[in-house]
């Protein structure tokens, strides 16, 4: 019977770290792609991105253009830190796929 325990967790650790080498291939993959937006102006990222889903001024001048989409059920958000010259730098992405 302890043999049995030994092979189930081996096998559900085995499973979790294959789900974790996933999700931070996917991970990698979406900060390559939104690091190729840095240090470019604002309008290159509309021409990619479209208008952003909402615009976020800031005390300091600077505005995050924020685009959301949904994708089974789960909320994707990326959002970019435009400075005052108006070029893209910063991103953070969540629950992207």
């Amino acid at each position: 019977m302890k043999v049995i325990y030994r092979i189930l967790i081996v096998l559900l650790l085995s499973g979790c770290q294959t789900i974790e080498n996933k999700s931070q291939t996917v991970i990698k993959k979406e900060n390559e792609k939104l690091s190729k937006f840095l240090q470019q102006p604002e309008s290159e990222l509309k021409v990619v991105m479209g208008e952003p889903d909402d615009v976020i001024k800031d005390d300091r001048g600077s505005k995050f253009f924020v685009y959301t989409k949904k994708k089974y059920n789960i909320t994707c958000e990326r959002k970019f830190e435009i400075d005052q010259n108006k070029m893209v730098v910063g991103f953070t992405s969540k629950g992207c796929f």
